[in-house]
């Protein structure tokens, strides 16, 4: 663990019965910084985040949030994370700025400090003049806008973001994941982004690679290369996948 962490995760271990999910897991996540969770489909990425948002409870190994301890300080650990999960989960019959004040409602937000909020995130990412649009005529890749919108309107530390661009083309991919960059070198939040898709990772970024729910290596994209003795990141996703397999 680090005390300049936004997330810590310790000999974190699941199992859906007899199937083990994830196997001894530890990493942490710095303030600020942008971390790839990288793995295919399977490797346990999804069943991380449920644990993480305690959708799940696992009883071997910790989490900590900004160092809250989510078993024994859970509300002031969740409070201080945002989340968007790889299901859509926008009411498709509300218009856009309808399902961000339902959220900041359910945060206590008051009504004038949620538009304010509202209409900054929304401008950030060029959707302040859709905001009266009702989701089901929005598009996906401006339905994950939104969701992100809604993840960050209670001002969180820790952005978990899972598979988030998934069928999306590759123009709103990238502009997604440069966003998401943006918001950790502005605002100081940390972001843990899982995703299979090797051209949403930079070498300048932490990178964990996930797979059969055990982690193959960690470190920077450019030491990741270098720890599989490849020319590029792709190659060595491929190296530590294989090696597994």
């Amino acid at each position: 663990m680090t005390s300049n962490a936004s997330l810590d995760v310790f000999d974190l271990s699941f199992a859906y019965g007899k199937k083990r999910a994830l196997d001894n897991v530890s990493f942490s996540v710095e303030n600020g910084c942008f971390t790839a969770l990288l793995g295919p489909n399977g490797a346990g990425k999804t069943t991380l985040y449920a644990l993480i948002t305690q959708l799940f409870e696992s009883r071997q190994g910790g989490i900590k949030i900004c160092g809250f301890d989510l078993k024994s300080q859970r509300k002031e650990a969740l409070t201080r994370l945002g989340v968007v999960f790889q299901q859509p989960t926008l009411d498709l019959d509300l218009s856009v700025t309808q399902n961000l004040h339902y959220f900041a409602s359910l945060h206590g937000l008051s009504a004038s400090e949620a538009n304010k909020r509202i209409s900054r995130e929304l401008e950030r990412l060029d959707m302040l003049e859709r905001k009266d649009e009702q989701v089901r005529s929005l598009n996906g890749g401006h339905r994950r806008r939104v969701e992100i919108v809604r993840a960050l309107l209670h001002e969180p530390q820790l952005l978990l973001l899972d598979e988030p661009t998934v069928g999306l083309d590759v123009p709103t991919r990238r502009d997604i994941v440069n966003h998401i960059h943006a918001l950790c070198q502005e605002k100081g939040i940390a972001a843990l982004w899982a995703t299979h898709l090797i051209d949403e990772v930079q070498l300048d970024d932490a990178v964990i690679v996930l797979h059969q729910g055990a982690i193959k290596a960690k470190g920077l994209g450019r030491e990741i290369v270098e720890q599989a003795q490849t020319s590029d990141l792709a190659s060595a996703y491929e190296i530590f996948t294989r090696r597994a397999s």
